[in-house]
């Protein structure tokens, strides 16, 4: 029996996830696209994954190239909206900064970054996988994260970060 695709959209929107703007670099112009379909994948070597629409622009444009992860804080909503194509052209231009040794350039203001070279692309069904090689990193210790969470942006409670201890 086959599964709605609207009601396992609905329900894998109660995953909660971070927020991200991947971006690329093309003939000297600077391009991103915002993604929750990112996760860690490996310490050594030290890779991550991200997922894009196979219709995207940023799906055509990523294959080859190096890419920034940028996890956006809860003060760069608008990045979000921006990147996602929900602002219109009078939204100020992104704040893009240099990257280290010739990798894609950054979001200023970014929770975290990660420079990545391309390690390998997969099928993903509607969407293609990309693995990157995490080159150097970058984060800023004093913010929240920007959360999206059924279809919305969130951001997280002031209880604090609930430290798990994994010495075990």
């Amino acid at each position: 029996m086959a599964i709605d695709p609207q009601q396992l959209r609905a329900c894998l929107g109660h995953f909660a996830t971070g927020v991200t703007v991947v971006g690329c670099a093309v003939g000297g112009t600077l391009h991103g696209a915002t993604v929750n379909a990112f996760t860690s994948v490996s310490l050594n070597p030290p890779l991550v994954l991200v997922c894009l629409d196979r219709a995207s622009k940023a799906a055509r444009l990523l294959p080859g190239r190096p890419f920034t992860v940028n996890v956006l804080s809860e003060e760069q909503r608008d990045l979000a909206l921006r990147f996602a194509g929900r602002l219109g052209a009078a939204a100020p231009p992104p704040p893009w900064q240099p990257a280290p040794g010739g990798l894609a350039p950054a979001l200023s203001g970014s929770l975290a970054t990660l420079f990545c070279s391309p390690w390998a692309d997969h099928d993903g069904g509607d969407h293609l996988v990309f693995l990157g090689r995490v080159e150097h990193a970058a984060r800023r210790p004093d913010a929240q994260p920007l959360l999206f969470y059924r279809g919305a942006f969130n951001s997280v409670l002031d209880r604090g970060p609930a430290r798990i201890d994994t010495s075990a």
